[in-house]
């Protein structure tokens, strides 16, 4: 009897097939290391994953530079997508699409080959994005057009970068890499050979400018031992270790990063520098202990309830906490936390020019953890007081520490606290994480899951204890000229049902108006619909391009893809949200009227709402 053996691949023969259909490339190379790896991928990718990988591989293919380009994405991408996620399979094959689209298409297998170290490199989804944007920065800024023709010249320097990219991420981070290809285009953008120069590490200036962007400890050269550190000194037996992810400071953002952790895993620079006589890799063995603490000891708190002021006292008490209870489980790591910590001044914040919170709790916070400072402040004093007298029971609690915090703002508040110039010299701890994890925010919309109310509930009269959480806004003072920050409380609530037949009766009563208004509307309208040509996919066939793609094909040329065409409106995209007046002012009958205000507001806010619905915009009544 003979038995058929399973392929080498480990792959089912009806397996392969499938894969291979979905691979649209007819290399004949391609057959002899096809198994191998997708061996590999369907180890590696998920089933979407699988999906993306081929279709990656299939777009590589189409852009006619040979068998290479497709075997190095089929190669390396699996273990990119199993480093950084894989989202990075449709974005490293757009980005070698897009090369092919420019005159830089020698560049593409440089760039597919170093991928898989660059991506080991960066360690992150995010850091790959800006290396990606950062190489399309670098051709667009180094190709040039020649004066009076079509053609352009292709960026001399960028396959030379391209060699050189793994030393460089050895020595740099992506911030410094950054830095010194910027140096090389502004000075040798417009001469070719010296800008190969540059780019080849052969001249003295790029070699120096590497020397000046080296600096501090790369976290990607420490992260096994940071790895181990993390796992053996705090973690407990059976615990799963979160990824160490790494992001870059170097670029301009609205709110510049800072480490935090979320089920995703930890986020650190991805460069520090010696500080305070502590070292680079001391400082991250700072950062993940105090993250640690908060995995370990810190719970959960509803942000809705305090105001900006109030969660800023709460998580710097709760960083105190956590770094007491760290130096007490590890007392050697007291000297590290006291060396990255400020060291405020008692009397270098003015209260009559800045804003001194900030400052005040930088001291506080300096107080509580070294015995030496000792500040003349009675209220830091006695806060610092209780504050060890609770952590000298035990660990405390975060709920202990929301309560002692909000006392502080409530005792140590000045009018000051409103002005606009904060004083933040010696108030940053740069170990400590965002506190993003310690919070829980009820956001918009989520009444119906956070408070199962019917209807007899939505009716009762409106209450601060009966409604959703207050939201807190800032007023304006014309006495003192000043914001008094969270001056107002707001609380919101669903308003009751009502027949609908009380809106159609309003239509009804205003029936002449409506037919006036939907003769307006008919003409509001959008009625013409634009093509939207040059689409890989679409709802009709683009007969040019599609003709002139084939005659390409027939000719040996490389077709373009992008044949079919669809349609959109040639419309708007408005929201409307009406806030009404609903104070007892409006139960006042005008004169000449024989309704009251709310009566007249009704019927507008019927025919308006009416009148935007015919036009399929979306709409909302609110009322104060």
């Amino acid at each position: 009897m003979e038995t058929s053996t399973p392929p080498a691949s480990g792959l089912t023969p009806e397996a392969l097939k499938t894969y291979r259909e979905h691979l649209t490339c007819s290399f004949p190379q391609l057959d002899d290391v096809f198994a191998d790896c997708m061996t590999e991928a369907a180890a590696l990718l998920s089933p979407t994953g699988i999906d993306d990988y081929l279709d990656g591989a299939s777009l590589v293919c189409m852009i006619g530079r040979g068998f290479e380009p497709v075997l190095t994405y089929l190669e390396n991408m699996p273990r990119v997508a199993k480093q950084v996620g894989e989202e990075a399979l449709p974005l490293i094959s757009q980005a070698v699409w897009k090369m092919s689209r420019t005159p830089n298409g020698r560049a593409i297998p440089g760039f597919l080959q170093t991928i898989a170290e660059v991506t080991r490199r960066l360690g992150s989804l995010q850091q790959l994005q800006r290396y990606v944007d950062l190489m399309f920065d670098m051709m667009a800024r180094t190709t040039r057009s020649i004066h009076g023709f079509h053609d352009t010249i292709p960026s001399p320097g960028m396959p030379d970068l391209l060699e050189q990219i793994p030393f460089l991420l050895s020595q740099l981070s992506l911030e410094g890499l950054r830095n010194w290809i910027d140096y090389g285009i502004r000075n040798y953008g417009d001469h070719p050979e010296r800008q190969r120069d540059f780019f080849q590490l052969q001249s003295a200036d790029s070699r120096a400018v590497l020397q000046r962007e080296r600096h501090g400890v790369l976290f990607m050269d420490h992260e096994r031992k940071l790895d181990l550190y993390l796992w053996a000194m705090w973690l407990e037996h059976g615990e799963e270790k979160p990824y160490l992810v790494p992001y870059s400071e170097g670029f301009d953002e609205l709110r510049k990063p800072q480490p935090y952790f979320d089920n995703l895993g930890i986020r650190v620079p991805d460069v520090y520098d010696d500080r305070n006589g502590i070292s680079g890799l001391d400082r991250y063995r700072a950062l993940l202990a105090h993250i640690a603490g908060h995995w370990r000891w810190s719970g959960k708190v509803i942000a809705d309830n305090f105001s900006p002021f109030q969660r800023i006292a709460m998580e710097l008490f709760e960083d105190c906490r956590i770094d007491t209870l760290v130096m007490r489980r590890y007392p050697g790591l007291r000297r590290i936390l006291l060396g990255l910590h400020p060291k405020p001044v008692e009397d270098a914040c003015d209260p009559k020019t800045e804003s001194c919170i900030r400052h005040r709790l930088a001291m506080f916070s300096r107080a509580v953890l070294d015995a030496d400072y000792d500040y003349s402040d009675p209220d830091i004093r006695e806060f610092a007081d209780r504050f060890q007298r609770l952590l000298a029971e035990g660990e405390s609690s975060t709920k202990e520490m929301v309560s002692l915090a909000a006392s502080f703002v409530a005792r140590t508040r000045r009018q000051s606290d409103q002005l606009p110039n904060v004083r933040f010299t010696d108030t940053v701890v740069d170990y400590r994480d965002d506190n993003r994890s310690l919070w829980v925010f009820i956001e918009m919309g989520d009444e119906e899951e956070m408070f199962d109310l019917n209807e007899k509930q939505v009716q009762e009269e409106d209450s601060p204890e009966s409604g959703l959480p207050p939201r807190h806004y800032h007023e304006w003072d014309y006495n003192t000229q000043t914001f008094r920050p969270d001056w107002v409380s707001l609380y919101e609530s669903l308003h009751p049902g009502a027949s609908p037949a009380l809106i159609d009766d309003l239509l009804a009563k205003n029936a002449a108006l409506a037919k006036r208004l939907k003769q307006i509307l008919d003409m509001l309208k959008p009625q013409q619909l634009v093509r939207v040509r040059y689409q890989e996919d679409g709802s009709e066939l683009d007969l040019d391009v599609a003709i002139r793609s084939l005659i390409d094909f027939k000719t040996g040329h490389t077709p373009d893809p992008r044949i079919n065409m669809s349609h959109r409106t040639s419309g708007r995209d408005i929201a409307v949200s009406l806030l009404i007046d609903l104070s007892q002012s409006v139960a006042d009958v005008p004169a000449g009227c024989q309704q009251t205000v709310l009566e007249l507001s009704q019927e507008a806010v019927a025919l308006l709402g009416w009148a935007i619905d015919k036009l399929g915009d979306e709409f909302a009544i609110a009322g104060f």
